[in-house]
């Protein structure tokens, strides 16, 4: 059984810093107090951009990934947008930056998104310091990929009238339809922090940003043009479920607070929908896991901005300590930092983690790790078992000062080079198991090899 998807479209740039993330979170708020239900997805992998992308919504925006999913995942998890009446998506840096080798459905590059799901794209373009000239940037976007439809343009930091004036006469000369021109302002911007932007529960003024962006949005776009270019695009088989991600276990302790928050919405969803019960608990409130827990999964996030409290939580230490004799334990990134020995803070400073494995890592000097990856377990590891490949992604300036113990997966960036975090795994003579890695699960391989 097909359903056609809500009419739709995908928000790009030709490069990462435009103002996209601002574009898309004034539309979703604008379109949201018109009283419509909209759908936010985000292509590539991140945890930030759908905090807020939800914020604005009120619907839980998901992550869609062609490196990484399968087509039948995709479209499985496209089914978010039931019941909306459009669907906005956000793209990660430019329209057509992905890796050299494709995966799953592509490259991880939005077009390649937009052209799977039929969705027309919509530019922002930067034209501070630029006229006409802008309109050759974007009529190249236009024409580089046949099977990719740019809808329009939104202008950005646009300087004057005048300035305005030109650009929009380099547009029409060149065909793009200009759907709306966005003074410069720093009033509705995100600040920047750490890793990145900073997360949604993090700003106490986030309901007035977004307010403020939507009316940004709605004063200097043309709001109707801007919904009239969604597009239904490709409609979706029902009984195409995709790959499911195995729950760790029947029920799931999840690590949940301000260090350990990135998780992914589609695997929560996987699990319950396998009828894995899920039990939240706060290590920073000194808690442990639930202990009719048969599993205990650490999400990443930011232990190195708690690692002081962390380090004095010895109710959650204890507690873990003693879970992990005879359950799995499995840490992703922060949470596989939180795992080790410990963890030196930026400042030298060493700060005591849970000891559940041998990893020491640093942020003194910090290194960024940065990409796809891909993994043959070594081991069996969170309801996967020895020699499943999976695909996730690494992000984060951590350096690794010792890593001792058994390795849990051979591991392999999107080029095929081998990558030095391998992850690690100790089994206890209770018939429990530690295992940690730095990157991020997205879920199993259907295609590939780590040749």
């Amino acid at each position: 059984m097909t359903r056609p998807m809500p009419p739709g479209l995908l928000i790009s740039a030709p490069a990462s810093g435009t103002g996209k993330t601002t574009v898309t979170l004034g539309l979703l708020a604008a379109f949201r107090a018109q009283g419509l239900q909209v759908q936010p997805f985000k292509s590539g992998p991140d945890y930030i951009d759908p905090t807020f992308h939800t914020a604005a919504a009120g619907r839980v925006s998901v992550n869609l990934d062609t490196w990484a999913m399968p087509p039948a995942r995709i479209a499985a998890l496209a089914r978010a947008a039931e019941g909306a009446d459009l669907v906005l998506a956000e793209g990660s840096m430019g329209l057509f930056d992905g890796v050299a080798r494709p995966g799953e459905s592509g490259a991880g590059a939005s077009a390649d998104l937009a052209a799977l799901m039929g969705w027309p794209v919509i530019l922002v373009l930067d034209v501070s310091g630029q006229a006409q000239t802008a309109a050759a940037v974007a009529m190249g976007l236009a024409r580089f990929r046949p099977d990719v439809q740019v809808a329009g343009v939104i202008l950005n930091k646009v300087a004057s009238p005048r300035h305005e004036a030109l650009v929009r006469a380099g547009m029409e000369a060149a065909g793009l339809t200009v759907l709306g021109a966005l003074p410069r302002s720093a009033h509705v911007a995100l600040p920047e922090r750490h890793l990145g932007l900073v997360q949604a529960e993090e700003l106490p003024r986030l309901m007035q940003i977004l307010s403020d962006a939507a009316s940004f949005v709605t004063d200097n776009c043309d709001l109707p043009a801007i919904r009239a270019a969604a597009r239904c695009g490709t409609e979706r088989n029902d009984e195409a479920a995709g790959t499911t991600v195995p729950a760790p276990g029947e029920r799931v302790a999840l690590a949940r607070d301000a260090a350990f928050s990135f998780v992914y919405p589609h695997l929560l969803t996987s699990w319950r929908e396998q009828g894995a019960t899920i039990l939240p608990f706060s290590p920073l409130a000194d808690e442990g896991p639930d202990p009719s827990a048969t599993a205990c999964w650490l999400p990443g996030g930011y232990p190195e901005l708690h690692a002081p409290r962390l380090a004095a939580c010895d109710g959650f230490r204890s507690s873990l300590a003693e879970f992990s004799r005879t359950r799995p334990v499995h840490g992703e990134c922060g949470g596989y930092m939180a795992l080790g020995q410990g963890l030196i803070a930026a400042d030298g400073t060493r700060h005591r983690m849970a000891g559940l494995l041998g990893l020491e890592t640093s942020f003194a000097k910090r290194r960024m790790h940065l990409g796809y990856r891909l993994a043959r377990l070594a081991q069996p590891c969170a309801g996967f078992g020895t020699g499943t490949l999976l695909r996730g992604h690494e992000f984060h300036y951590a350096t690794i000062l010792s890593q001792p113990d058994d390795p849990l997966a051979t591991v392999v960036d999107a080029n095929g080079q081998a990558v030095e975090e391998s992850g690690s795994v100790r089994h206890f003579v209770g018939g429990g198991m530690v295992s940690g890695s730095f990157f991020h699960l997205i879920g199993p391989a259907s295609i590939g090899d780590l040749s």
